[in-house]
């Protein structure tokens, strides 16, 4: 087991033996026990309490005072500059003139819109720790919030197709303006006080290789959050590397001056109530990583009943209206990607039948939602009879993996066909799929069922939504990815995190995709 690497400021003693203080500190007299006592010890931590109060809350104080000020600089430079292209036309008489007719001088009260940006950034927790601070979607919500408040009493006098162009422009550009802002105060932030100022010293209890695993997850490699000063083993004897057995947890404390204690792996309740009344004891911050965040395909929540919160491990899959969305989107998307489509699609089919011999369109069975069959439909892109052919190919596939091929410079694929797959227009006629319900505009790729065959239990997940035309491994680099599980990973993640943005997001980013010709090999 790898070492979990830690910083110790302990002072110089022995075992459960800590040097003594002075009676008198800072003008107040202290109860003194002897050194190394029970009760001792136990004043100590006490002591420590406090400082670590104090310093979650400097921590916290802190955090909300450089946010709110920089949200307000944010402001102020968006209004600036809002001002001199619509008021001093620094970029053209036209720009200003447009600009002019979405935000009419006066519209928005700095001081009124900074207050509604304020309560909306406030009740949403976007100056709390963690990743809610700096989280897209949640900015764009208090955003969105915040324009709606001061434009309310605005419908009434200027009309309701006036307001939502100025709320959907007001609201898209101080989004803009809050996303840049979080991400030039992390860096600033970093510049100014290094990680080692302003990372809770962080000790780790349970198993020696439970502890490195969590310590080891994403939530406690970043350095401006967390830093290690070592664990607490909960085996006897306990390992070498350990700073001591869970009965030394105090002593520990003490020493190491944690301020954040994480239990890892599963702990008896006996185990945990010890390690929760010493840490709670010390002031410091409690964590644990919950079970099932590691198991592909479940997602962890907390719902209360009757007072006692319980761990719900779901399927990460769409749910209620979000289905209802997701398919009203893919409905009106087909319905007009088929419309612009057309010509393109007309002309396609005509280079196809004049290439190579053989039908225009191609179809292939696929495996969709909870492993139905359907047949996917593209522009034919090889020559006849190429699947037969694909057992001989199978050695020269980027992926060395059964569950994906793709040949580079494949010698089945037509000359047109070469074209039109990295333009990705062999992928138009999906939309008819997406039109009878087989298919989205966004999801996971489509299997085919021999590749399905090879598949362990956690790759199923796939399965719990529509595939999609296009998806996060597709804009994410396809043919740069030759993991599999990096595969299933991605496109597990997209489910968990679904939004109509996200899907929008990735629509967005396969426009430019298919014009730089990114698409497949």
């Amino acid at each position: 087991m790898e070492s979990i690497p830690h910083t110790s400021e302990a002072p110089t003693a022995s075992a459960g033996v800590v040097t003594p203080e002075p009676a008198v500190t800072r003008g107040r007299r202290w109860l003194t026990p002897p050194p190394g006592s029970r009760a001792r010890l136990q004043l100590d931590l006490q002591r420590r309490a406090q400082y670590n109060l104090r310093r979650h809350v400097l921590r916290a104080a802190f955090r909300f005072a450089v946010l709110v000020l920089a949200d307000i600089g944010s402001f102020g430079v968006m209004r600036a500059l809002i001002r001199a292209v619509r008021d001093e036309a620094v970029l053209g008489g036209w720009i200003a003139q447009r600009l002019s007719e979405a935000l009419p001088a006066g519209i928005l009260n700095g001081w009124q819109y900074a207050a509604a940006l304020f309560v909306a950034l406030l009740v949403l927790g976007c100056y709390g720790a963690g990743d809610r601070r700096r989280d897209a979607h949640r900015l764009f919500a208090a955003s969105a919030l915040a324009t709606a408040l001061p434009l309310w009493m605005t419908i009434w006098t200027r009309g309701l197709d006036v307001v939502l162009l100025q709320y959907a422009v007001t609201t898209s550009l101080v989004w803009l303006g809050l996303l840049s802002e979080r991400w030039t105060v992390d860096r600033v932030v970093d510049w100014v006080r290094p990680p080692e100022r302003t990372a809770a010293r962080t000790l780790f209890v349970g198993r020696a290789e439970d502890c490195a695993a969590v310590a080891g997850t994403p939530a406690f490699r970043d350095p401006r959050e967390f830093a290690s000063v070592g664990f607490v083993d909960l085996r006897v004897p306990p390992s070498p590397e350990s700073r001591g057995h869970l009965v030394e947890l105090a002593r520990v404390l003490h020493e190491s001056r944690a301020e954040t204690v994480v239990v890892c792996g599963q702990p008896s309740d006996m185990q945990l109530e010890d390690v929760a009344r010493a840490a709670l004891a010390t002031g410091c911050q409690l964590l644990e990583l919950p079970r099932g965040v590691d198991i592909a395909g479940v997602e962890p929540g907390i719902v209360w009943r009757r007072g006692q919160p319980l761990v719900t491990l779901t399927a990460p899959t769409l749910k209620g209206w979000q289905l209802v969305v997701k398919r009203a989107v893919d409905l009106v998307g087909a319905v007009i990607g088929l419309a612009v489509a057309a010509p393109i699609m007309g002309i396609v089919a005509i280079a196809v039948r004049l290439d190579s011999p053989g039908p225009v369109l191609f179809r292939q069975e696929r495996l969709g939602q909870g492993g139905r069959r359907f047949k996917i439909t593209k522009f034919r892109t090889m020559v006849l009879d190429a699947d037969r052919k694909q057992g001989e190919l199978r050695s020269r596939s980027l992926y060395h993996d059964g569950r994906l091929f793709k040949v580079p410079d494949d010698p089945r694929i037509t000359a047109v066909g070469r074209w039109l797959r990295r333009s990705s227009l062999d992928e138009l006629p999906q939309l008819v799929n997406v039109l009878l319900g087989e298919m989205s505009l966004v999801g996971p790729r489509p299997p085919l069922p021999s590749e399905v065959e090879l598949y362990e239990a956690h790759h199923y997940a796939r399965f719990d939504v529509k595939p999609g035309i296009t998806g996060p491994w597709q804009v994410g680099g396809r043919n740069d990815i030759v993991d599999f599980e990096e595969v299933v990973r991605m496109e597990t993640a997209y489910i968990r995190g679904w939004s109509l943005w996200a899907d929008v997001a990735i629509l967005l980013s396969t426009i430019p995709a298919v014009f730089r010709m990114r698409g497949a090999h």
